[in-house]
């Protein structure tokens, strides 16, 4: 089985984690860090909102069953990439909208639909301010963040 790799931001990585994971063709979806400073962040680092790093989903898939613009669609579909540093009630450069990029292919497709959902007026036709940046290191959050859905049956804001 052939395996890639995917990392979006789209607020609290606890609903973006546990939608990911209900699509199929993803192998494993865990939640982290990306994009900050700090050598070795961890969540309270992250919440001080001073360390640059955004909460995210590395999302394990098999091309071969879903493809990366079928992740893309459901990424642009459980947040509002038109808030800047915001999603529901959470505030902070940690909530970002963001995609991290893998490869050029990556960097390509999320370029496109990011102008494929400004073009439509998708969102009121407010400008989509989701950051499309190469994927620094991973850090994965703490146990405790991972599969947080299942464990506690609560979830954060997503609109999925």
């Amino acid at each position: 089985m052939n395996e890639e790799l995917a990392t979006f931001g789209a607020g609290c990585f606890w609903g973006v984690e546990a939608a990911f994971r209900q699509l199929p063709g993803v192998i494993d979806a865990t939640a982290g860090y990306m994009g900050g400073s700090t050598l070795q962040p961890t969540y309270r680092d992250v919440c001080t909102d001073r360390t640059g790093h955004a909460e995210v989903v590395q999302v394990r898939y098999d091309p071969a069953r879903v493809s990366y613009d079928a992740l893309l669609d459901l990424f642009w579909r459980m947040h509002d990439p038109t808030t800047l540093n915001r999603q529901g009630p959470d505030t902070g450069t940690q909530y970002r909208s963001v995609i991290f990029y893998h490869t050029p292919e990556q960097q390509a497709q999320a370029s496109a639909s990011k102008a494929r959902l400004e073009t439509t007026g998708a969102h009121g036709g407010r400008p989509v301010v989701t950051q499309i940046e190469a994927a620094p290191q991973f850090h994965p959050a703490e146990d405790y963040h991972q599969r947080y859905f299942e464990k506690n049956g609560v979830s954060c804001h997503i609109t999925v």
